[in-house]
């Protein structure tokens, strides 16, 4: 098997994708979806892994962390969009179906891309954020969540957030990722969220929210869902009851003593849980 790697650009109607591929050329394939405030690097660790394991990976900047596709107003950003992103990545990409894993707000949109095009996804890998319902119903009923997700205001308040996370060389958004993301990956991510436009279009994620989100339906496709006992963002309550809105193989794997940053902190016993799911044997 031919190993390559490149950086292509990729372009779905007046937008332009960043897309790192990396892996054999006859691999198959994993597209893998970064969260906030994160760029397609933090797969860099778990991708090295995966593709020596015969795997072909696919991580793209996603709609507003692009240059290319960085469109004005929160209404672009809503998840029809960022779901119609993906589904159109692999038609360009000519993947008639992949393995799909996200991370964070890349989580959140691989769920919906699961529930609505299951015949596109042949497994789902979901870091962090649990099933939209799950989420949902935490944020709604659990304390614990409610608490968790207070942050989400200050994202939302166009103008503020962006003053607060920019302000003294980013100082705030370097210290969302405490100690564990490497100084060299915060860099990257800073640097891209620095460009003109970038973190708006990034906290337009957020500020396009509506409780609709909450009514995905249930995935069909075999899934595994990691969860960190040490992510200060995502509970237990939300965490345990995930596995309710899944209609297919399912498992819950559990990351003691982890934080929030899985791709960059444990690479490989995420790259683990993405090959048994994969049906994949380390090399």
């Amino acid at each position: 098997m031919l190993s390559t790697s490149e950086h292509a650009h990729v372009t779905l109607g007046d937008l332009t994708f960043d897309v790192t591929i990396s892996g054999p050329a006859d691999g198959v394939p994993v597209v893998l979806l970064h969260g906030f405030p994160e760029s397609a690097a933090s797969w860099a660790p778990v991708s090295a892994l995966l593709n020596e394991s015969g795997l072909r990976t696919y991580a793209p900047n996603q709609r507003g962390y692009s240059p290319g596709a960085r469109p004005d107003g929160v209404d672009a950003y809503g998840i029809d969009h960022l779901v119609a992103d993906v589904v159109g990545l692999l038609d360009e990409l000519g993947l008639e179906r992949a393995h799909l894993v996200g991370h964070d707000w890349g989580a959140a949109v691989a769920w919906v891309v699961a529930a609505r095009h299951p015949d596109r996804i042949t497994s789902l890998t979901a870091v962090s954020v649990p099933h939209p319902a799950a989420f949902g119903w935490a944020l709604r009923e659990d304390a614990d969540q409610k608490e968790r997700s207070s942050y989400i205001r200050l994202l939302r308040t166009e103008g503020k957030a962006e003053r607060v996370l920019l302000r003294d060389d980013a100082q705030a958004l370097r210290a969302m990722f405490g100690d564990v993301v490497p100084p060299a990956l915060v860099d990257e991510h800073v640097a891209l969220l620095g460009e003109p436009g970038a973190l708006t279009a990034a906290l337009n994620w957020y500020r396009s929210m509506t409780s609709d989100f909450a009514e995905t339906p249930a995935v069909t496709v075999p899934t595994t869902y990691v969860w960190s006992t040490g992510d200060t963002a995502l509970g237990r309550a939300g965490a345990e009851r995930c596995g309710e809105f899944v209609d297919a193989p399912y498992e819950f794997v559990v990351l003691d003593g982890a934080t929030h940053w899985i791709p960059e902190q444990r690479p490989d016993a995420l790259a683990d849980a993405i090959r048994t799911r994969t049906g994949t044997t380390p090399n």
